[in-house]
């Protein structure tokens, strides 16, 4: 059966990337320097170009579409530029006395032809963030953008196919389709950012050639407001981290678990006013015409939103658009603990509350659901680690939400079902890495007593010597 032009065509962009990479370009500093100094360069050229695509494909407002998408990968590129020579140097390592004289190195070296599968909620983010530490750490790079957000696919493959060498960073647009044609073929490392499902179907396709991954999912991302928490403060930062992208965030808080007070028994009603209220002061009245509110990416992802919408009781919102694909801001409370926003990730602008009547069972309740890439604590910082410390997670913040993903010193990844691997400044230059062991012997010098004919007494003196 001959193959598709489809096939055809990714065979010739998987072969090049390939080969490229056997050229031995990337693997030195100047190259590297220049990649990341060309795609710096070209993001600041295109701004008004991406925001438009942003627009497009979300109706997102020009200040969160800068500061969530072009300015995080910039602070990226520059954090990677000035320690890129550095993180490059062969590591010496200590030798035991019983290998001396020699000397070990851990030598960082390219895995080598790349795969980066980005998703639709941050179509220029999570595309490019990742190709900048492949790039430094001396990668060549095939990306396959979502079709979900078209504007941004488009401009990633225009932009990018433009300015850099065929090979070295290559874009392949299309459905679910072309990326299970990419995946068929043999990669040397794949990065891929998207849902649980579907990162399941890349491990395992993964699995077939052997090709380490890192794989950024998502689950349910818990947070916690103690019963001594500022209520003021943490509604404010809660409904920032919830409802940026219209929630369509996959670190943003899930759901919401509010600490009973003996001394207030109606502390999680004052709980669901100071986020109305906060809603109200950062969206406006009519929270659905806020200039600030971003559009469900879809149709199909509306309609999930939409039947959500429907358990438990409205507290704040529920208004819809469906011609624009619009939901406001909404607080839902009365659930119950098998109810389907409290089992799924949402990922909407949708925020359900519990009521519980201690950290403990906050707990409880966090460990009864799927692991999250992300939890959050709201309290006095010496009950914090009750919940940050005992629990599993990806990472997350005590008294803020998002955050700790902006700190290029942190490694961003999930953990068990959110994720496997990390990335973000060095962690992201060492995911796209092969740490190489590395020993030199000297030639002159030799201990005999490690060759043949072996003798008790030679036993005798291994044995002190590593015991």
């Amino acid at each position: 059966m001959p193959a598709s032009p489809q096939n055809e065509i990714i065979e010739t962009i998987h072969e090049r990337s390939r080969t490229f990479f056997r050229s031995g370009r990337t693997m030195a500093y100047t190259e590297r320097r220049a990649a990341l100094d060309k795609l710096g360069a070209l993001v600041r050229e295109k701004e008004d170009r991406i925001l438009d695509a942003l627009k497009a494909d979300f109706a997102k407002s020009r200040f969160e579409a800068w500061t969530t998408e072009i300015g995080t990968v910039l602070q990226e590129i520059s954090y990677a530029r000035k320690r890129l020579k550095r993180w490059m140097r062969p590591r010496r390592v200590p030798t035991p006395v019983s290998l001396w004289p020699a000397r070990s190195r851990i030598v960082p070296h390219p895995w080598g032809s790349v795969l980066v599968i980005a998703p639709w909620n941050y179509p220029i983010q999570l595309a490019l963030s990742p190709i900048v530490s492949a790039l430094a750490a001396g990668n060549t790079v095939v990306l396959k953008p979502s079709e979900l957000t078209p504007a941004c696919s488009a401009l990633l493959a225009e932009m990018l196919g433009d300015r850099f060498d065929t090979g070295l960073l290559q874009v392949v647009e299309g459905d679910a389709h072309v990326g299970q044609a990419l995946l068929e073929r043999h990669w040397d490392y794949i990065f891929f950012t998207g849902s649980p499902r579907v990162g399941r179907l890349v491990y395992k396709a993964a699995a077939e050639h052997g090709t380490p991954v890192t794989l950024e999912l998502g689950g349910k991302n818990a947070c916690v407001i103690a019963a001594d928490a500022d209520l003021t403060t943490s509604a404010k930062r809660v409904v920032w981290g919830k409802f940026l992208n219209a929630g369509q965030t996959c670190v943003a808080p899930d759901y919401l678990l509010v600490e009973r007070a003996r001394d207030d028994p109606a502390r999680a009603e004052r709980v669901i006013e100071s986020l109305s209220l906060e809603i109200t002061r950062a969206y406006g009245a009519t929270p659905i015409e806020s200039p600030d509110l971003p559009s469900i990416v879809n149709q199909a992802h509306y309609e999930r939103l939409t039947g959500f919408l429907e358990r438990g009781r409205i507290r704040f919102g529920g208004r819809r658009d469906p011609e624009r694909k619009r939901i406001e801001p909404t607080i839902v409370d009365g659930l119950a603990p098998d109810d389907p926003v409290l089992q799924e990730e949402i990922f909407g602008p949708v925020l359900p509350v519990v009521v519980v009547d201690s950290l403990t069972q906050a707990r409880e309740e966090i460990e009864n659901r799927a692991e999250g890439l992300a939890a959050y604590y709201f309290g006095s910082e010496t009950r914090a680690p009750e919940i940050l410390e005992r629990l599993r997670f990806g990472g997350g913040c005590s008294n803020d939400t998002i955050l700790h993903v902006a700190n290029p010193n942190l490694p961003f990844g999930g953990s068990g079902p959110s994720g496997i691997g990390r990335y973000h400044g060095r962690y992201g230059f060492e995911a796209f890495s092969h740490q190489k062991s590395l020993l030199y012997a000297p030639r002159r010098f030799d201990i005999p007593w490690r060759y043949a004919p072996y003798t008790e007494r030679r036993l005798r003196l291994l044995k002190r010597v590593l015991g």
